[in-house]
């Protein structure tokens, strides 16, 4: 799987098990929904800082981001 479509993946279901919709997490980063929404289509390559600021959002190591998954399995 593209590591942009894994990122986006493990950043929807993160935020979703947070309780963020897309615009109040886009807030609490301090970015735009469609940024976010674009990182969770796969569609944008967000920079390592950004990547970490998501992170500290959304309270996981950075690494988490971008783990792999097996299809249907929710990792912590």
């Amino acid at each position: 799987m593209d590591v942009r479509r894994r990122l986006g993946l493990n950043l929807k279901r993160l935020r979703e098990e947070q309780g963020f919709s897309q615009e109040s997490f886009a807030d609490h980063c301090g970015l735009h929904r469609t940024y976010i929404s674009g990182i969770e289509r796969g569609v944008r390559n967000p920079t390592v800082i950004l990547l970490d600021k998501i992170a500290k959002a959304l309270k996981v190591a950075p690494g988490i981001l971008l783990e792999e998954t097996r299809s249907g399995s929710k990792k912590p």
